[in-house]
């Protein structure tokens, strides 16, 4: 029996299979969120936003009393510096969400043309996937046939299937900067009411008590261990603080 050539622009010298498996991967890279995969990426930017404006407010503050500026100033320039960064963040947040988005649409489209395209070694690889599920006979033959009669169920299940992809599952690129900018407000707000109550050790007691409590919230909903998460996020802030706080002083005796 004849046997139809297989385009090697198409598999590039793979199987069907490994080149269902490389394409897994590339969809998983294309489709990763920037906050990570396993959790809503609203949740992951409002814990990332938390933590990162707690650190860059206590560093900013103890920078500035290294320097003996009046507590006055202190209070108003750390309130506009809050200002830019909340932009910042909210900002950015939704760009590299709408970045995310257009990778995933150029996967897409390119997945769309090779089905109209390479149909021949679109269905080898759609019967070598139902194969590693288990389908075989005349099942395999049946369900291979349905999904290559209709070209946008079989869009969708090589998206699924081939490179991973669950669109359903996508968030809106302004959910996850709505997170962003609740997570600047919650953790300058902490910051500000600890400010004005007590400046020295009221200010980076919020800092550590933001940084713990959306450490711990973010390694709970990623089902990780919540200690070590906890640990070693707060380690890591002592030691940015300590080197800020030496490198200061080795100016100031200059």
């Amino acid at each position: 029996m004849h046997q139809k050539a297989k385009d090697p622009a198409h598999f590039q010298g793979k199987k069907p299979l490994e080149h269902v498996l490389a394409a897994r991967m590339k969809g998983q890279i294309a489709s990763d969120e920037i906050h990570g995969s396993e959790m809503p990426g609203h949740i992951s930017a409002f814990a990332d936003a938390a933590k990162e404006t707690s650190l860059i407010l206590v560093l900013f503050w103890s920078l500035l009393n290294a320097f003996q500026v009046p507590p006055d100033s202190i209070h108003w320039i750390l309130v506009f510096f809050s200002g830019g960064w909340l932009v910042w963040k909210t900002g950015r947040s939704a760009l590299l969400g709408y970045s995310r988005l257009e990778r995933m649409h150029r996967v897409i489209e390119e997945e769309r043309w090779e089905i109209e395209h390479h149909r021949p070694q679109e269905k080898e690889e759609l019967r070598a996937i139902y194969q590693a599920k288990g389908f075989s006979g005349r099942l395999l033959d049946e369900a291979v046939e349905i999904l290559m009669a209709d070209d946008n169920r079989l869009l969708q299940e090589m998206l699924q299937e081939e490179l991973g992809f669950r669109i359903e599952s996508e968030e809106h690129p302004l959910k996850q900067a709505a997170g962003a900018l609740s997570g600047v407000i919650a953790s300058a707000a902490a910051m500000a009411f600890a400010l004005f109550l007590l400046p020295s050790p009221g200010t980076l007691a919020a800092a550590g008590l933001v940084i713990a409590l959306t450490a711990g919230f973010a390694a709970k909903r990623q089902k990780n261990r919540i200690t070590p998460a906890v640990i070693w996020n707060l380690a890591c802030a002592i030691l940015a603080i300590g080197v800020s706080e030496y490198l200061s002083q080795l100016l100031r005796m200059r």
